[in-house]
């Protein structure tokens, strides 16, 4: 008896051992993710996003105010007269030379660098040289904090990147202090300490939103008819099933004989028609957007999605799919985000993560649009409620987080895309299925945007092909306003 005890009070010991094992792993590690290489982020260097810099001139163009002006200011504000200038030694200066800035006589002109020919101007303070062509006003970026002009350090693909090397100013100043003083060892250049801004030299505001392929099939249907193009979009977009599985999927249930490639070009097509009538359709919107990226697989290697929705009616408001995590696709998403708005609605809040592409985004609004797109980003940072934004503002960072693993469980059964035009599509075309066609939970099992005409249909291919025709529509009334 004493044996049988001891193993029950053993085998009850491992089974609360296996237990807290069974715990501590489903709480800290991730099993469901280590089969899916895509779903680990990569390590991205964290930088700060600083105040845009001041703008001022440089050269030796005319000004507003010329000499006579100035002297009579510096007769106000010294309360005496600016003499000219006392020469000690004969003046070569010719007489007919004046400043090209203020234009001041030559009586008020001197040698500043001796035999050299440059020339400085006592009332403006201009240099210049006389024999030189008139150097036309340029614009500089200047440091908020000094005021000492930028020096470009970096020429990236879409920017440069501008530096404030003025050891005296109070940013570097501020920011030497605040090294960590328990590891003195540290090399200085691993810390932000100067003024940095990012030049775009790509007008992201120009360019064209529209990324899907140029080239689709027709509709003028030979073999099959719109009713199996749309159990073809059905099974595809719908049920989240590979090509080649929707071809086995219709020859075993319906013993319709399709190839993968003519479901391809049908999906193709189809994402080519309701593109537009998901970009421009009249989505009920709040004052909370919240945005994310997530990352896929094209052609082997890690691509990026960028999804941004409405925080109250969950619907998907922009999208797009890019080969970097750079600001530039970015601002094409919150572009997409923002058609048919002429200004953010009032109290608008733009919730991410704390990667700081949405900072210089909207940093970009402001700078392209200005006041009536002026917008901060709130940063939902980590995973843990470390500070009170955070901790408020997690559940509008979930619902991104939840919408990316709801489009993950349709794209992992793809094992990635070919190329990008198929993850343009297939994406369009889940979008479209997402916001219109798929019940969701907190709506009450209904779709996110009801439409009339879709309500009517008998069946999900039949909704496709509205979804088409009202996509064909808009293109026409497109068209016309163009």
């Amino acid at each position: 008896m004493d044996i049988i005890l001891y193993l029950l009070q053993l085998c009850q010991y491992l089974y609360q051992q296996n237990c807290w094992l069974i715990s501590f792993i489903c709480r800290y590690i991730p099993l469901r993710q280590w089969a899916f290489d895509d779903s680990h982020s990569p390590e991205y260097q964290k930088y700060r996003v600083d105040e845009p810099p001041l703008l001022g001139y440089v050269g030796s163009a005319p000004q507003d105010w010329n000499w006579k002006d100035l002297l009579k200011y510096y007769r106000w504000k010294y309360g005496k007269e600016l003499k000219p200038v006392q020469r000690r030694k004969t003046c070569d200066i010719p007489e007919n030379v004046c400043c090209p800035r203020c234009g001041a006589p030559m009586v008020y002109l001197y040698k500043n660098n001796g035999d050299k020919g440059q020339l400085l101007c006592k009332v403006c303070g201009d240099r210049f040289f006389p024999d030189a062509d008139p150097v036309e006003k340029h614009m500089v970026f200047r440091c908020p904090f000094c005021g000492n002009a930028l020096v470009p350090v970096k020429s990236r693909k879409f920017f440069i990147v501008h530096k404030c090397v003025n050891k005296k100013c109070s940013y570097y100043l501020d920011r030497l202090k605040k090294i960590h003083p328990d590891d003195p060892d540290k090399p200085k250049y691993l810390y932000k300490l100067h003024y940095i801004y990012r030049e775009f030299t790509v007008d992201f505001f120009k360019v064209d939103l529209r990324s899907l392929p140029d080239n689709a099939s027709s509709l003028k249907f030979r073999t099959f008819n719109p009713h199996i193009m749309g159990l073809c979009l059905t099974m595809h977009v719908n049920l989240g099933l590979s090509l080649r599985k929707t071809s086995q999927a219709l020859k075993d249930l319906y013993g319709i004989s399709i190839s993968h490639q003519q479901i391809a070009n049908y999906a193709r097509t189809a994402a080519l028609m309701i593109k537009p009538f998901v970009d421009n359709y009249d989505y009920d919107r709040c004052g909370t957007y919240v945005g994310d990226e997530t990352y896929i697989r094209v052609k082997g290697e890690k691509s990026f999605l960028w999804l941004i929705i409405d925080a109250a009616s969950r619907s998907i408001l922009g999208y797009r799919v890019s080969d970097n995590r750079g600001v530039g696709p970015c601002i094409l998403t919150m572009r997409m985000a923002f058609r048919g708005l002429t200004k953010l609605p009032e109290n608008f809040r733009f919730i991410a993560d704390g990667y700081s592409a949405y900072v210089l985004a909207a940093q970009q609004f402001f700078h392209e649009y200005g006041k009536d797109f002026k917008f901060h980003i709130t940063q939902v940072i980590g995973l843990t409620n470390d500070d009170e934004v955070t901790r408020e503002f997690r559940p509008f960072k979930q619902l991104i987080e939840r919408l990316n693993r709801t489009y993950k469980e349709t794209y992992r059964v793809k094992c990635g895309y070919d190329n990008y035009d198929g993850a343009n599509y297939n994406v369009a075309l889940w979008v479209a299925y997402y916001n219109f066609l798929r019940p969701h939970k907190e709506k009450g099992y209904q779709v996110l945007n009801r439409i009339e005409m879709l309500e009517q249909a008998e069946n999900m291919p039949a909704k496709w092909q509205l979804l088409i025709y009202l996509g064909q529509q808009t293109i026409k009334n497109l068209q016309r306003s163009a």
